[in-house]
């Protein structure tokens, strides 16, 4: 069911959380391997030029903390995240960039590397809603210069994700 690209296959690196949760939940997905650079001014940008996809297919997994609460944000890219929209969109007032190292701990991931999926500690999640203007997204596996491909409603169905337009351009 798990494809791999044929750079993952050469590499032949193990699995991370999130593809061992993929694999569990018997979900069709692609991994997409890279090599980071780590001199490039932007992880989710980095992975779009890498695999030749365009930035609007690409999401970014974001820790905010919403009223003392860490979210989730997975958004385009291309775009940036409303952090205003994040916290209407989970019935909060408030909402900031969660310290990265909080995150880090939290998740289990390093930035640049946090995926939605196979975190250490589940945390509500939020999916911008033009994911599902495409047929599939690709987000973070759980390591800088791997990523997974995969449909927006396995993602949010894995995630328990509510889907909420809270990215911006």
């Amino acid at each position: 069911m798990a494809k791999k690209s044929k750079k993952q296959q050469d590499k032949g690196s193990g699995g991370t959380p999130a593809t061992v949760a993929l694999t569990a939940a018997g979900v069709s997905y692609t991994v997409h391997s890279y090599d980071h650079d780590p001199a490039h001014p932007s992880y989710g940008e980095e992975a779009a030029e890498a695999m030749g996809v365009s930035p609007d297919r690409v999401f970014k997994t974001l820790v905010a903390d919403v009223d003392g609460t860490l979210t989730v944000a997975i958004v385009p890219v291309a775009g940036q995240l409303d952090l205003k929209a994040l916290a209407a969109a989970v019935g909060g007032k408030r909402a900031a960039m969660a310290d990265p190292a909080l995150a880090e701990r939290t998740t289990g991931y390093v930035r640049g590397g946090i995926s939605p999926l196979g975190q250490r500690k589940r945390l509500r999640t939020v999916l911008d809603a033009s994911a599902s203007s495409h047929a599939t997204i690709c987000v973070s596996a759980g390591r800088r210069g791997l990523e997974v491909e995969l449909s927006p409603d396995d993602l949010a169905k894995l995630t328990d994700a509510v889907l909420a337009p809270i990215g911006r351009a």
